[in-house]
């Protein structure tokens, strides 16, 4: 098994990157999902309820800042807001305390989604404890963990039943594993990749956001991959007709490292 691809977000939702390689701390990829839209009172913003969220792109920029750019052309670069007062912000139901990145790109990313948002950026010292994590787990804006790990032959098995196959794209992982059968994240508790130790959690629950267009947001079929998934029992285990679908495996680092696409991935437990 190796890595056949390494992606990260910088903000929550938005466009993301490929990379060759990355360096991995306690809360994920480094840049990846420190930043993140709210709505003025500071609840998150995700695809779910702005598709246009799509049509931006977030990539890294000068000094641990951000840069981001419309589908049209128009980019606007992002200082790391740290004089910036804390603000408190929520993400699912958790709260977080944040500094606000301030009116210029606030009435930037507004006129973009034709409602009033706010950009806020978490501080080094924020800690959003990992749920049903270890001690000391901690996470970014992600939705709960630090890492999302899918397997290519996975999603092979996935499309054979499709009739319109789908990209990983739509899944968005962190990192996408070659060589591994269909489902074998199922039996993995721990893997090492170069330096890195991940501990392998739960399945990652799967919602709307997989059946848009990854690059328009736009909804491409309604019900799949989501009816699909039910229909070969890759559902949370539970009770009841309508359990989740799930695609993937949330992970957590045991510790940092850096890690590159081609880097042999082992089982350990």
């Amino acid at each position: 098994m190796r890595v056949g691809a390494i992606w990260r977000y910088p903000v929550k939702s938005l466009g993301g990157q490929q990379v060759p390689g990355a360096t991995i701390e306690p809360r994920g990829i480094t840049h990846d999902r420190r930043w993140m839209v709210t709505t003025p009172t500071g609840r998150f913003l995700t695809r779910r309820e702005l598709p246009a969220m799509a049509h931006v792109h977030a990539a890294p920029g000068p000094d641990a800042g951000l840069v981001l750019s419309h589908r049209d052309g128009a980019s606007l670069v992002v200082p790391v807001p740290g004089d910036a007062p804390l603000v408190p912000v929520r993400v699912w139901r958790d709260d977080v305390a944040a500094n606000d990145a301030g009116e210029t790109a606030a009435q930037w990313l507004s006129a973009l989604f034709g409602q009033p948002v706010r950009l806020v950026h978490m501080p080094d010292a924020a800690r959003r404890l990992v749920v049903d994590g270890e001690a000391g787990d901690h996470v970014s804006f992600a939705d709960g963990f630090p890492l999302l790990v899918t397997v290519v032959a996975s999603l092979d098995a996935l499309n054979h039943e499709l009739a319109n196959p789908v990209p990983m794209a739509r899944f968005r992982p962190n990192l996408v594993i070659e060589g591994a059968p269909a489902f074998a994240e199922d039996g993995w508790q721990r893997l090492r990749i170069g330096d890195v130790t991940l501990r392998v959690a739960k399945p990652c629950t799967r919602c709307v956001i997989t059946t848009q267009d990854v690059d328009t947001g736009e909804v491409v079929d309604r019900s799949e991959p989501l009816r699909t998934l039910r229909a070969m029992g890759r559902v949370m285990p539970g009770e009841g007709k309508l359990r989740e679908p799930i695609f993937g495996r949330n992970a957590i680092p045991d510790g940092p490292g850096t890690i590159a696409v081609g880097d042999s991935v082992s089982v350990v437990g």
